[in-house]
């Protein structure tokens, strides 16, 4: 965190500007100076044309100093302000860059995108306006009471009351924005969880008629959102309400006993008129420093929220020096008394050794829940092992940043993403050096070549945000295709062919198929039983354990879970189809 806390800092370009708002808050005092001085001409009868002259040349430069201050100063602020939101913005895209990458589940989806755009924003406010106006209406409301206390000491008493009971006003707000600015503030983040997953997932939902308002998932989300924001709304209303009603009635109070003072000499017309002027505009400026100062406690928070994401764990950085440089001497992995839980108390893998052998293929089955993806996880470094070892090629590989440890893993999930971009810039983020021949050839034996040819501009085609102009089959062969471009020497597949109809599975096994006749550590999580058992190393687990270990017929011999397996509908089923190959 320590190295990020310059990044909130004011620059020498928003001090000034703040300096500058100041300074056009007291020429704004100055005016009731200059009316001052008219009114008592005005009530002595001895004013003449000179004279209004004269009031109108220093009106005019208070004016033209006012829109000098104001334009500069102002302006200065917002661009001040933007350039720290910009250093915090590029901070926290520094930051996510190095937080790992287990850290980025759906239940934080919304946290890591509201503290990058909303919080920011929120935090923009504070440079911006709030600070500057905090100190140019405190500033104001102080000096005018030291104006109005020279001219007649009751109302300068008044003004200062006005200040003081600020405080008690704004111990109870704080109170309130303590309690139901973190509430809001976490249900803006559910709901942007909320929303992103419904964006995501759009297709899906509107296939089941789970639309506007019969997402109650997004429908809850919005109503929770709206009812904390209006008790918060209604706990601090009644605060500030109670805060303007007194402030007028010590205007009322101030009227008064001006109409006694001026009775007994104290004051003249002029000066009654003056204070009552200036009591008025207290009054509306102790209103709108009241505001300011609530907002500025409520925006505290999103500066807070900010904070967390740079107080998160980092995952190692990779420095380039050949000291931690990631370089394994084979490609075997090995999971040494490797024990996980993504919940404290609640294991997921329980104390797992086994090897997945160099250069040969090793599938991973178990029932759902079992933990398939989790190993996955770990070899990606996605998270760290709660205890034991993960090695790669005989190196743990917990003391190497996760940018070293893909550089030798290419994965092809179940959920492939793809960029808004072209079919050859999507391939390329695999390898950016790699040639075009080298990705139509990839292209080829990912058996994704024919359908690339057919769109409209074939290989330089835009493929819409996530690629959601495909089929699933067609965003898994381009998957693979990376893979085969990257020529990685070791290869995750994570149920590559699930949720496929028959026709495209077998492209993608074929594809598959062609990424396998180059020798490479290949490990795979599937259900398809004509991939499964050609495997050379069959991994079965249940309860967050390996139960047995071998190839198909080995396993097939201990007659146990590896057996159960097979007979069961599943994978019956998908070895009595058409795809037998």
């Amino acid at each position: 965190m320590s190295k990020y806390k310059d990044l909130f800092k004011s620059g020498f370009k928003l001090k000034i500007s703040t300096i500058g708002v100041v300074l056009e808050g007291f020429l704004t005092g100055m005016n009731f100076l200059v009316l001052l001085n008219i009114l008592n001409l005005i009530f002595d009868r001895s004013i003449d044309f000179d004279d209004i002259l004269h009031s109108v040349y220093i009106l005019a430069l208070i004016f033209v100093g006012r829109l000098i201050l104001y334009a500069v100063s102002y302006t200065g602020s917002q661009i001040g302000g933007a350039d720290v939101s910009r250093k915090v913005r590029v901070g926290i895209g520094d930051k996510l860059r190095r937080i790992p990458l287990g850290l980025f589940t759906k239940n934080r989806t919304g946290f890591y995108i509201n503290a990058a755009t909303s919080e920011v924003a929120d935090f923009e406010q504070i440079l911006t306006h709030k600070m500057a106006d905090i100190i140019k209406f405190s500033v104001l409301i102080f000096v005018m009471g030291l104006y109005t206390s020279f001219i007649y000491l009751p109302v300068g008493i008044t003004v200062f009351l006005i200040l003081l009971m600020l405080i008690p006003a704004l111990a109870f707000s704080i109170r309130q924005v303590n309690i139901f600015g973190v509430k809001k503030n976490q249900a803006r983040e559910e709901n942007v969880s909320a929303i992103t997953e419904y964006l995501t997932g759009s297709q899906s939902l509107r296939s089941y008629g789970l639309v506007g308002k019969k997402n109650t998932a997004l429908t809850e989300s919005m109503r929770r959102y709206s009812d904390i924001s209006f008790h918060y709304e209604g706990a601090i209303l009644p605060i500030g309400f109670v805060y303007v009603f007194l402030s007028y009635v010590g205007v009322a109070v101030s009227i008064i006993m001006l109409s006694k003072g001026l009775g007994s000499g104290a004051v003249n017309k002029a000066e009654v008129i003056i204070l009552v002027m200036i009591l008025l505009y207290v009054t509306k400026v102790g209103m709108s420093l009241y505001i300011s100062l609530v907002a500025y406690r409520n925006l505290l928070i999103s500066k807070d929220k900010i904070g967390k994401i740079f107080s998160e764990e980092e995952d190692i950085e990779s420095t380039g020096k050949p000291e931690d440089t990631f370089k394994p001497d084979n490609y075997e992995i090995e999971f040494k008394n490797v024990g996980f839980e993504y919940i404290q108390n609640e294991p997921v893998l329980k104390s797992v050794s086994f090897v997945i052998p160099e250069n040969k293929l090793t599938a991973i089955v178990g029932d759902s829940g079992s933990g398939k993806s989790t190993i996955f996880n770990l070899i990606c470094k996605y998270y760290k092992a709660s205890s034991g070892n993960v090695l790669i090629g005989g190196t743990d590989i917990a003391k190497y940043s996760t940018e070293e440890i893909f550089k030798y893993i290419s994965l092809v999930d179940q959920e492939v993403f793809l960029f808004n971009d072209t079919v050859m810039s999507n391939i390329k983020y695999a390898r950016p050096d790699a040639t075009t021949e080298e990705i139509i050839e990839a292209c080829k034996l990912a058996n994704a070549h024919d359908f690339i040819m057919k769109m409209e501009q074939g290989y330089y085609t835009t493929l819409g945000e996530n690629g959601n102009n495909l089929s699933g089959g067609e965003r898994q062969r381009l998957s693979i295709a990376r893979a085969i471009i990257r020529q990685s020497p070791i290869v995750l597949l994570d149920e590559a062919t699930s949720s496929l109809d028959i026709e495209n599975e077998l492209l993608v096994k074929r594809a598959i198929s062609n990424l396998l006749k180059v020798k490479r550590t290949v490990v795979m999580i599937a259900h398809t039983m004509p991939i499964v058992e050609k495997a050379d190393k069959i991994l079965v687990l249940s309860g967050g354990k390996i139960v047995e270990a071998g190839d198909h017929n080995e396993l097939l011999k201990l007659g146990g879970k590896y057996t159960r397996m097979v007979q069961s509908d599943e994978y019956e089923f998908r070895n009595g189809g058409k795809i037998s190959g």
